[in-house]
């Protein structure tokens, strides 16, 4: 099967968040992030070296309001970026799914690329705040990402006391997870669903 270079760019401007994302899904892990919110670029930058997606994303937010937006407009724009560079979806793997250890904490995602989307977040984060991060904004984040895909994700801890190493698994285990489903399988021709379309 022949295969093209999964590419997307996105270019999202609202009255609180200007985002410019650069997506190649059949990279190799190379990143530019800035976000203007040190844990997410964190996370922004550990998603596309474990996902080896290669990413550009340069976010100005009305971070003098507080995180949300930015949080949740990338995740927006994040998503839009994946639907396009996937296109039909024509001869993926569909499904991916990852268990992600972090020391104490053990965080389990699973997806379907299936055009529906949902979301589960069962993550218990006690410590409210990561750097400038409001943690409670990780649901939001995977949401809106998931919603703009058109994904069926879960995301469960299994285990964990830091709240940063639970986060910080999610964001691996949805990374790693996302690689699998976005692989070609050589054996499907088409869309891989039995109703033609996804």
């Amino acid at each position: 099967m022949e295969t093209i270079r999964r590419t997307a760019l996105i270019e999202r401007t609202t009255k609180e968040t200007g985002i410019r994302l650069n997506l190649d899904v059949d990279g190799t892990g190379v990143m530019d992030v800035q976000t203007g919110i040190g844990f997410l670029d964190h996370m922004m930058t550990l998603f596309a070296h474990h996902g080896r997606f290669d990413l550009e994303l340069k976010v100005n937010g009305d971070l003098h309001v507080d995180p949300h937006h930015t949080v949740e407009d990338t995740g927006i724009a994040l998503g839009q970026a994946f639907k396009t560079a996937l296109g039909d979806k024509a001869g993926i793997v569909r499904y991916g799914s990852f268990w992600a250890p972090m020391d104490e904490a053990l965080v389990l995602c699973a997806l379907d690329l299936c055009g529906r989307p949902y979301t589960v977040c069962d993550f218990q984060l006690e410590n409210h705040r990561l750097g400038t991060l409001d943690t409670e904004l990780v649901p939001d984040f995977f949401e809106a990402f998931a919603t703009n895909v058109g994904m069926n994700l879960h995301l469960r801890q299994f285990a964990g006391r830091n709240t940063h190493h639970i986060v910080e698994a999610a964001f691996k285990a949805t990374a790693r997870a996302l690689d699998a489903a976005t692989q070609y399988d050589p054996r499907v021709s088409g869309v891989p669903s039995t109703k033609g379309t996804l």
